[in-house]
């Protein structure tokens, strides 16, 4: 059991967030009705340290894990981590009520192989009980989640060698469900609401669409940001690290928006509009009522007002921290920088609060 669903509830712990290109850091506390910000880091990887969410150079994480850590000061050692949706096999069966937490682990763990395509002794499984069943008097519905060994020991052992603990292995789509409850009061929408979440990385696009608040699809394509950076390479002959800069800097020719970012972003409306037609075409919805666009090309300039021109949905930029407090010790201004790229990490820190 790998602490997916944190029922071995800790005190505080940092969001860590390991994504394709970069290390996010996020320490949260809360007071009265409030979240703040205590302190916050984001270093960039070595390239090709992570690839298609899977950790291929653990000493490399590790280091840029030390990195952020003492970019952010934080005094936290406990942290929280996900894995990739897609690396995840999770089904809803029906229990006896009444077991308790050991004898449905001991029960679960021997009917596991029913559900799972994997040899049990390469996975790791957890489970939370959702409620009565719909369907059978006297049963519970619990939610049971498989995941490789593998996918997630290279994150463990990653951040072990960082010098961090690591209390808890979450599920990016979870993280991003949670991350959305602190941006719900933001958008003015009605409960029932349908809402689309675009995070966009520097390698992979995951829409993750929420009906009342609640996960109900998930979907991760190869698309982003690292095919901006790559079109400035080979259009001016850069090296990585100067496109990288000059793509967040600017100081690129004249040409550089009108022949290259404006295609850019043109082809993340189409990348946007091609996910939610996957959703429509396997669901009874038809379209969505918000469009939050997240990740690290979410922040381009003018990129939700053309989302929401070509789709004719209200489109905003992800922004977790609008209501939150922030302490002094933060750098706030890097921090608004990156905020539409926090969202993983931000609902990884809020397992912080139960």
């Amino acid at each position: 059991m790998f602490g997916l669903f944190g029922k071995r509830k800790s005190s505080i712990v940092l969001g860590l967030d390991i994504s394709s290109a970069a290390v996010k850091l996020l320490e949260l506390s809360y007071s009265g009705d409030r979240y703040r910000v205590e302190s916050y880091g984001a270093t960039p990887l070595p390239h090709d340290a992570v690839v298609e969410k899977g950790v291929y150079d653990v000493a490399g994480v590790s280091r840029a894990i030390r990195t952020v850590v003492e970019q952010s000061r934080t005094k936290i050692k406990n942290a929280a981590a996900a894995v990739a949706g897609s690396s995840v096999i999770t089904k809803l069966i029906d229990m006896p009520e009444g077991l308790s937490e050991d004898d449905m682990e001991m029960q679960l763990t021997l009917e596991a192989d029913q559900y799972i395509p994997y040899p049990l002794e390469e996975v790791a499984i957890d489970f939370e009980i959702q409620g009565a069943s719909p369907e059978r008097d006297n049963q519970v519905e619990v939610l049971l989640a498989a995941c490789r060994r593998e996918t997630i020991e290279s994150r463990v052992e990653a951040i072990e060698g960082s010098g961090l603990i690591p209390k808890i292995v979450d599920v990016e789509a979870y993280a991003m469900e949670r991350a959305f409850s602190v941006l719900q009061g933001q958008l003015d929408l009605d409960g029932g609401s349908t809402v689309a979440i675009v995070d966009i990385g520097a390698t992979m696009t995951t829409l993750s669409v929420l009906s009342d608040g609640l996960t109900i699809y998930t979907r991760e394509q190869l698309f982003g940001g690292k095919q901006l950076t790559d079109e400035i390479m080979r259009r001016y002959g850069l090296p990585l690290e100067e496109a990288g800069l000059a793509k967040k800097r600017g100081g690129l020719p004249d040409d550089y928006e009108p022949e290259v970012l404006e295609p850019f972003k043109e082809a993340v409306v189409q990348q946007v509009a091609r996910s939610l037609q996957f959703f429509f075409s396997s669901s009874q919805y038809n379209d969505v009522d918000h469009i939050v666009l997240a990740g690290g090309v979410a922040s381009m300039g003018g990129l939700n007002a053309l989302v929401q021109d070509k789709l004719g949905t209200p489109t905003s930029v992800a922004n977790p921290f609008a209501q939150m407090s922030i302490s002094p010790a933060v750098n706030a201004v890097a921090l608004q920088d990156d905020a539409s790229a926090m969202m993983i990490a931000c609902g990884l820190a809020l397992r912080s609060f139960g």
